[in-house]
C-alpha cells in the first residue's frame, strides 16, 4: 500500500462488511438500521450457491439462496447500505481504524471491520465428486436430507471424524451405504455400531463417482467394485476465506476443522476493530446462524461505535473546572445601546466557503443578530446560532421566524460559547469571534475545533488588519496574526486535521461615518478526517 497516499482522497466508511452472504448482510442490515455508512465488498461467491434451493430458513423454506441475497442486499439498501462487487486484498490497522485495500488498488478507510468471507469446501481428490456438488453429492443432511429421504443414500468418510456423519444420515433413510476408509481401519465395536441399524460398509477406498442413467450416481472402488446410490454425503475439508488478514497476527483457535480466527459470543477478534462472523468462523453455521450471528454482531459493532463517539466527545469537551467569566454584561449593553447592531447581511468570505460545502448540521459561535446563521439554514443546513447576549438571541431569532425558517431547521440560544458543549456538528463556523470573552481567543477556538464531527469542517474568519477608516492610534501595539500563524496557534493534530485554506480576502465595507472602505480578513478553512 502506498504509505504516502493523500488520506483526503481515501473513501471513509463507519464499517465496511467484507463479504455478502447471509452474515454479512445481516451484520450490514441492522448497521444501516443504525445510521451506520456502511459499505459490503462482495466477491459473488457464497458457499451454498450451488444449491438451488435452501431449507430450514424460517419464512424463506425451500427459495434459491440467490434469491435470499438479492432481497437482503435490497432491504439493506434501503438503509443506505452500498453493496460493491470486490475482493478485499489486504487491511491494515492502526490506532484509529483499519485501512481497507480492494483488488482493484482503490482504499477504503473504516472504523469498524465485518469478516463475513466464508469459507470453501475443499473436496476429497476423488473424480466426479465436484461436478455433482450440491445435487447429488450433499454435505448437510439438515440442509438436503429431506429431499432425498428413503433412497439409497452413500456417506463417504474423509476422517474419523466421519463416524457422526455416518449415524447422523441413518435419520433419513434405512439404506445407507457407508464407505469406511477414511475412517481408518475399524474396530470390532465401531463396526458393530454402525451395522447395528442396517447400515452396509464398504471398506475399499473410493476411486471415482460417476452418474448413473436413472440421475443416480455409481462409486466406484479400487478393488473393482460398483455401487449405485441415489445421493452421497461427504465432508470436504473447509478453507476459511481470511488470508487477507495474515498481516494483523490476529489470534486464532485451533478446531478438528482447521484454524479459524478466534472471536468472542458477539464476533469481535483479538483486533478492538475488527469482527468476524459467518462460515468463516463456524464452519457449522447454515443460513439461519449465520442471519442471526451476522445481527449479534451488526448490534455488537455499533455499540462499539457509540462507546468511541462518546470517549471522543468527553475528551472534546471543555474541563468542567474551567472558572466562568462573565462576558455577557459587555455584550448585552452592547446590542441593547442600539436598535440593530449589524446589517443582517452573511459574512462574505462565510458565504462564498460555505456555498461549496456538503450540507449538514451547523453552528454558529458569536452569532450575533443572526444574519450568517440564517443565510446558512436558508441553503440547506439545520443550523443552531448561539451568543452570550440575549438582546441579541431575541433579535436573531424574531428575524429568523420573519424569514419563514422554522425552528427545527433554525435556532438560537443565549450561553457563553467558551464553556458550551454539543454537537458533532458538520460544519462550525465562527466569525470575529473576540475579546471580551470568558477565555481567551485561542482556547476557544481549540474548543470549537471539539465540536466537529469527523469528516466536518471549521471555519473561522477573523480580522486580518485594522479596517481602512481606522485611526492609526486605535490599534497601536496590536499585531494581527497571518492565516498561517492562526492555524498554528490552534496546535491541532495534522494527523486529525488538514488545512484546506489560510489566506487573506479583502472585502468592502461600511465605515462609521456611512462611507465604504476595506477590510480584509483572514480566512481558515479546516476539516476533521
Amino acid at each position: 500500500m502506498n504509505e504516502n497516499r493523500d488520506i483526503e482522497q481515501v473513501e471513509q466508511r463507519d464499517v465496511v462488511v467484507v463479504g455478502g452472504g447471509a452474515a454479512g448482510l445481516s451484520a450490514a442490515l441492522l448497521l444501516g438500521r443504525a445510521r451506520r455508512s456502511v459499505l459490503v465488498v462482495d466477491a459473488g461467491a457464497p458457499r451454498n450457491r450451488f444449491a438451488a434451493h435452501m431449507h430450514g430458513v424460517l419464512g424463506h423454506e425451500g427459495i434459491d439462496p440467490a434469491a435470499l441475497l438479492e432481497r437482503g442486499r435490497s432491504e439493506a439498501a434501503g438503509y443506505g447500505v452500498e453493496v460493491r462487487p470486490g475482493q478485499v486484498e489486504r487491511a491494515d490497522e492502526d490506532t484509529d481504524g483499519v485501512t481497507v485495500t480492494l483488488a482493484d488498488g482503490r482504499v477504503v478507510r473504516t472504523r469498524a471491520l465485518v469478516v463475513a468471507t466464508g469459507l470453501s469446501d475443499v473436496l476429497p481428490d476423488v473424480p466426479g465428486l465436484a461436478e455433482h456438488w450440491g445435487t447429488r453429492v450433499l454435505h448437510c443432511p439438515y440442509c438436503h436430507g429431506w429431499e432425498v429421504r428413503d433412497q439409497h443414500l452413500g456417506v463417504l468418510t474423509t476422517s474419523p471424524l466421519a463416524m457422526h456423519q455416518a449415524e447422523l444420515i441413518r435419520q433419513w433413510s434405512d439404506r445407507v451405504t457407508v464407505f469406511t476408509a477414511g475412517l481408518g481401519p475399524l474396530d470390532e465395536p465401531t463396526e458393530r455400531r454402525l451395522r447395528s441399524r442396517g447400515s452396509t460398509l464398504v471398506p475399499a477406498a473410493v476411486t471415482k463417482v460417476s452418474a448413473e442413467a436413472a440421475g443416480g450416481l455409481v462409486v466406484h472402488t479400487d478393488d473393482g467394485g460398483e455401487t449405485a446410490v441415489d445421493a452421497i454425503f461427504t465432508a470436504g475439508t473447509p478453507r476459511p476465506h481470511d488470508a487477507f488478514l495474515d498481516r494483523l497476527g490476529l489470534d486464532r483457535t485451533e478446531s478438528p476443522f482447521g484454524s479459524y480466527l478466534a472471536v468472542d459470543p458477539a464476533g469481535r477478534t483479538s483486533s478492538a476493530r475488527i469482527w468476524a462472523v459467518g462460515n468463516v468462523v463456524n464452519p457449522m453455521a447454515n443460513v439461519p446462524m449465520s442471519v442471526g450471528a451476522g445481527a449479534m454482531t451488526g448490534g455488537a459493532v455499533n455499540a462499539a461505535l457509540v462507546t468511541w463517539d462518546f470517549d471522543a466527545a468527553v475528551a472534546a469537551a471543555p474541563p468542567t473546572s474551567w472558572p466562568e467569566v462573565a462576558t455577557a454584561e459587555f455584550w448585552e449593553e452592547r446590542y441593547a445601546s442600539t436598535d440593530r447592531t449589524w446589517s443582517g447581511r452573511p459574512n462574505h468570505s462565510l458565504a462564498a466557503i460555505a456555498a461549496d460545502l456538503p450540507r449538514g448540521q451547523a453552528v454558529d459561535l458569536g452569532s450575533g443578530e443572526g444574519g450568517d446563521a440564517i443565510w446558512l439554514a436558508q441553503q440547506g443546513w439545520t443550523v443552531t446560532g448561539l451568543d452570550v447576549s440575549p438582546t441579541a438571541v431575541a433579535r436573531a431569532t424574531a428575524a429568523a421566524r420573519g424569514a419563514g425558517l422554522p425552528s427545527d431547521r433554525l435556532r438560537f440560544e443565549a450561553v457563553d460559547v467558551a464553556t458550551w458543549y454539543g454537537g458533532p456538528y458538520d460544519l462550525v463556523t465562527t466569525s470575529f469571534l473576540h475579546a471580551p470573552a470568558s477565555k481567551p481567543r485561542t482556547e476557544m477556538l481549540r474548543h470549537a475545533a471539539g465540536l466537529v464531527a469527523p469528516g466536518g469542517h471549521l471555519l473561522v474568519v477573523s480580522h486580518a488588519g485594522p479596517p481602512s477608516w481606522a485611526r492609526p492610534e486605535q490599534h497601536q501595539g496590536h499585531r494581527f496574526l497571518t492565516p498561517d500563524e492562526a492555524a498554528a496557534a490552534l496546535d491541532l493534530d495534522p494527523q486529525e486535521w488538514t488545512v484546506l485554506l489560510a489566506e487573506n480576502r479583502s472585502r468592502t465595507a461600511t465605515g462609521p461615518d456611512g462611507e465604504e472602505g476595506e477590510l480584509d480578513d483572514s480566512v481558515l478553512l479546516l476539516r476533521r478526517r
